[in-house]
């Protein structure tokens, strides 16, 4: 069990990493006047914060 929270944990930080990396890459596109790039960028952030929201209370849950 410990095992399985600490790979879960570390699943929730590369999430976070990807999040910032994707917003940072948003962001860029926004500043470029690129809105279509931008808004699919932003819907895989909400992606990606869901799935990291979902590994934290599945951390929750197995306490």
């Amino acid at each position: 069990m410990a095992a399985e929270r600490s790979e879960i944990s570390s699943l929730q930080s590369t999430l976070a990493q990807l999040v910032d990396r994707v917003v940072a890459l948003a962001g860029a596109a926004e500043r470029a006047r690129d809105e279509r790039t931008a808004g699919d960028l932003y819907a895989v952030e909400r992606s990606l914060v869901a799935a990291r929201r979902r590994l934290e209370r599945l951390l929750e849950t197995r306490a």
